[in-house]
């Protein structure tokens, strides 16, 4: 099971329509959309599909099978355990601790080895003012920080902490490093990334003195990996700690759209239906999902988001800009 069911609190299940195919006229609007802050792209491990070692040609571990089996040494788990990532990092952490979570994600994540994602690279010449990125790489955080001007403020999500209820830590990057900031100190206008479950951050955060002196930098990462951590991060999500003050309100009335992110489990479904509260009706967005399940577009459907048959290589040859990498 899940770390959270939606099942049992999900309405009666809305009226089916097909999947609209991707047009060049709705993939303008969608790309014109995501530049001006209207529309707020949601990235899943689909966005990373193309990212290989520039050392050894392997592919960067992604997807919930994928990241079992690269935190197990290239070996697969038991069958009860390769069921969903969370529970595997579950099974780790009682054995090994929560540290082995956090140095395998740091030692896959937080290196240079990785070649660039082309979904990235078109998004970085967009650059929405505001991304929600479901995975838990950097390279969206490259991305703006490679841009200039490039000060922007990343939310970094996280678990099980003691002195506080909120479930999130704030960063704003000045164009040198990043720097930890309080929630009352954010900037609106400023571009926001948004990690709800966590990335290194590149470079680390620049401390304020101690060992190392003023503006000495030092690793920084955090993440929501194991089934506690999704239990305890997604509980102080609905109860409202989860998202900033300001984040809350530059979402209001606004429309999404999935790029990469299935929804085929229950995890994702639950972070998404709570991170896109307050959103736009008529449609509440789109979600790029080629062949989706009949899972998938009652989801969708409840929450009023419009199916298209498409990718995110698709919408990016036809709306423009950087091609996808082809196939093989």
């Amino acid at each position: 099971m899940s770390p959270v069911s939606v099942s049992a609190a999900a309405p009666a299940a809305a009226s089916l329509s097909a999947p609209l195919p991707l047009s060049a006229e709705l993939a303008q609007h969608l790309r014109a959309g995501l530049g001006d802050g209207r529309i707020i792209p949601c990235l899943g491990p689909g966005v990373l599909a193309d990212v290989v070692s520039q050392r050894d040609g392997r592919a960067l571990p992604v997807t919930s099978e994928a990241m079992i089996i690269a935190m197990n040494g290239g070996r697969p788990m038991a069958p009860k355990l390769m069921f969903e990532f969370s529970r595997a990092a579950m099974n780790i952490e009682l054995k090994r601790g929560r540290a082995a979570i956090k140095r395998f994600l740091d030692t896959t994540y937080d290196s240079d080895e990785w070649a660039r994602a082309a979904a990235h690279d078109w998004l970085r010449e967009i650059a929405p003012p505001y991304v929600i990125d479901f995975n838990r790489d950097r390279q969206l955080l490259d991305g703006y920080a490679s841009r200039r001007p490039a000060p922007h403020q990343v939310v970094l999500g996280c678990a099980r902490l003691g002195g506080t209820a909120y479930r999130f830590r704030l960063f704003r990057y000045d164009g040198e490093g990043y720097v930890a900031i309080e929630p009352e100190l954010a900037d609106p206008s400023l571009p926001t990334l948004f990690k709800p479950l966590g990335a290194p951050l590149p470079g680390g955060v620049r401390g304020v003195g101690g060992v190392g002196g003023v503006g000495a930098l030092r690793p920084e990462s955090s993440y929501i990996a194991s089934d506690a951590d999704f239990v305890d991060y997604l509980t102080e999500l609905m109860g409202g700690f989860g998202v900033p003050a300001f984040l809350k309100r530059r979402r209001e009335q606004k429309r999404y759209l999935l790029l990469g992110l299935r929804l085929t489990r229950d995890t994702e479904r639950m972070l998404l239906r709570d991170i896109c509260h307050g959103a736009a009706e008529g449609p509440a967005g789109w979600a790029l999902l080629p062949q989706a399940s009949a899972k998938e577009r009652r989801f969708c459907a409840q929450l009023g988001f419009s199916v298209i048959d498409a990718d995110v290589g698709d919408l990016m040859r036809a709306a423009g800009g950087v091609p996808a990498a082809p196939a093989g």
